[in-house]
């Protein structure tokens, strides 16, 4: 097994692991401590908790990753860049969907108009460093507070629309170079994101699911490093 097949594996295996977890604990209603929902801290968080915060962020945050990665697997026949694809787009999708049935579960509403994203994060001592180690195309921008807003792009790493149209129109090596690039910079978004929970919210598996991400999106920026370099290109920043 080559380097880059062992990240992958252990990308998507991090990924299956911590997503089964999260799923037993969410269908089992209360958790060991007596919580309400999705494994128990002992209550149910409020809507203007990290927990619901994180949730209702990174559902945003998976569904673009997911749809850049259909994107890709029409604009290619590359199978390696395809199967990383449809991985993302399953791993990210399953966990869009207990997020947001942690919200239904815990009775909050799964969209905010009167916050920010990444508000949940804002103010908490240390998180604009934390933020920083893996900050993406936004270049210093932080996981919260500097990120403004633009084009589409609501949160730190994700694409604009005018990139997301550029990945749509691009076929062949192009498109794969193009995906490659907006995914690393997405995953270095989700992983401040999933630091954040980790830091912040209170719920036990929810923190277990961010701390997955973490470990998955970081294996998967390896494997991603590794194909770029294989097609003469390297991620943006």
């Amino acid at each position: 097994m080559t380097r880059t097949q062992w990240v992958a594996l252990t990308a998507v295996l991090l990924a299956l692991v911590f997503a089964g977890t999260a799923a037993l604990a969410s269908g089992g209603g209360t958790g060991a401590s007596g919580g309400a929902g999705a494994g128990g801290s002992g209550r149910t968080p409020s809507s203007d908790s990290a927990d619901a915060g994180f949730a209702r962020d990174m559902a945003v945050h998976h569904q673009q990753a997911v749809e850049m990665s259909f994107l890709v697997r029409d604009s290619t026949d590359d199978e390696d860049v395809r199967r990383l694809a449809y991985d993302i787009a399953n791993t990210q999708a399953n966990q869009r969907g207990m997020l947001l049935g942690w919200l239904e579960l815990w009775g909050l509403p799964k969209t905010d108009a009167g916050k920010e994203p990444m508000e949940w994060m804002a103010g908490e001592d240390g998180m604009g460093d934390m933020a920083g180690m893996d900050h993406g195309a936004d270049g210093a921008d932080g996981a919260h507070g500097g990120h403004q807003a633009h084009d589409g792009s609501l949160m730190p790493g994700m694409a604009t629309n005018t990139e997301l149209k550029q990945l749509r129109e691009a076929r062949g090596k192009a498109a794969e170079v193009l995906f490659l690039q907006l995914m690393t910079d997405h995953h270095k978004g989700g992983v401040s994101m999933a630091q954040g929970c980790v830091t912040l919210c209170t719920n036990a598996t929810e923190k277990k699911l961010a701390e997955g991400m973490v470990a998955a999106q970081r294996s998967e920026m390896t494997l991603m490093a590794d194909m770029l370099k294989q097609r003469g290109a390297k991620a943006r920043s």
